[in-house]
């Protein structure tokens, strides 16, 4: 695994929703809730609540390969939608499966991507099948194009498909009725560079500045513009939070998410966590060791309260009774895989709570 010389942070948004009637999803699409797509190989795995016992959501898939590796690489995270279990570590789980890119040739609706150059972790965004609706910005350029005219020419794989995912969730419930298995409604998750946000922010401080020499030269007050960046108002904005919780941790929390307050995830493989509240002293300690090599867990990923708004049961459109502050994810640091193994390990993940859940309501 190649490491870079400065960490890039991907931010990721909600794209509209996933029509299953207009699209295949398949490993290689980062989307919210759904059932999972497994990678070629992997069996279904039957995920239980670590508290109540109850089957698990899927929440989030994302298509994450690391750098001149030769294996495509999922991250599943799955959580308990119980009303007493909201907000435990022990009712999330995240699973890591990896299958050769040799392997996965003609299993996916569009061109082996072992024919492209290998991608860093922080180039998911460009490997996955992350487009939106039709009548917002194209995030996957001619990718969409190309599915659309792959699943137009070929009707059978999308019936082979609806196929396989029926028979995954059956396998997935292990005897129990398939409507026992909770499915939230699928969402298409879009993804950008953290950097490519401070551009707007400079175009606010250039404006405020222009405002201020203007106010000067004419003797009138405007007022400040209100970007949420860190001009008077910004600054005052967080102010008043960090006097209303007491807490640095989560003003720090809040002006840094307040360049992009929609974002629902943020990936930075190796890179240091956000955290919404103090975190434990030794949280080295916490985090546990790979159980398959026994090697150390680095931070990977971690879902934001915005996403709480979206997770809706599919079935009934009723907000599902998940809740948390943010999601960390930390997975192998060697991320250690056997070649040919069938089931996903799990890796490991910490929950905070928010200080004011209603604040990102």
């Amino acid at each position: 695994m190649a490491s870079r010389p400065e960490e890039v942070t991907l931010i990721g948004v909600c794209d509209g929703q996933l029509d299953s009637k207009r699209y295949q999803s398949s490993y290689l699409t980062n989307k919210v809730g759904g059932p999972p797509d497994w990678l070629p190989g992997i069996s279904p795995q039957s995920t239980r609540c670590g508290r109540c016992g109850a089957p698990l959501a899927h929440v989030v898939q994302v298509y994450c390969p690391l750098e001149a590796s030769p294996y495509h690489r999922n991250l599943h995270l799955l959580a308990c939608p119980g009303v007493e279990c909201s907000g435990r570590s022990d009712s999330w789980r995240v699973l890591r499966s990896q299958c050769l890119e040799a392997e996965s040739a003609g299993t996916a609706s569009r061109p082996d991507p072992a024919q492209e150059a290998p991608l860093a972790a922080t180039d998911w965004c460009d490997t996955a099948d992350d487009w939106g609706m039709e009548d917002e910005e194209d995030w996957g350029g001619g990718m969409k194009k190309e599915i659309q005219k792959e699943a137009a020419a070929a009707p059978e794989a999308q019936a082979a498909h609806e196929t396989d995912v029926s028979s995954q969730l059956q396998d997935l419930s292990l005897g129990e009725r398939q409507e026992d298995v909770p499915v939230l409604r699928p969402f298409f998750i879009s993804v950008v560079e953290e950097s490519d946000l401070f551009g707007e922010e400079d175009d606010l401080r250039h404006a405020q500045r222009l405002l201020r020499e203007y106010e000067r030269r004419e003797g009138v007050a405007v007022g400040e513009l209100d970007g949420g960046g860190e001009g008077k108002g910004g600054e005052e904005k967080y102010e008043k939070t960090k006097a209303r919780h007491g807490d640095a941790v989560f003003s720090r929390f809040m002006k840094k998410i307040s360049l992009c307050p929609q974002q629902i995830m943020r990936y930075c493989r190796g890179g240091k966590p956000l955290f919404i509240a103090e975190p434990p002293s030794n949280m080295a300690q916490v985090v546990s060791a790979c159980g398959c090599c026994g090697g150390s867990r680095t931070f990977e990923l971690q879902l934001m309260p915005a996403l709480v708004s979206l997770l809706q049961r599919g079935d009934s459109g009723v907000e599902a009774e998940l809740e948390f502050g943010t999601v960390l994810v930390y997975t192998c640091t060697n991320s250690c895989w056997t070649t040919g193994s069938k089931s996903a390990m799990e890796e490991f993940c910490f929950v905070q709570t928010d200080p004011d859940q209603q604040l990102f309501k």
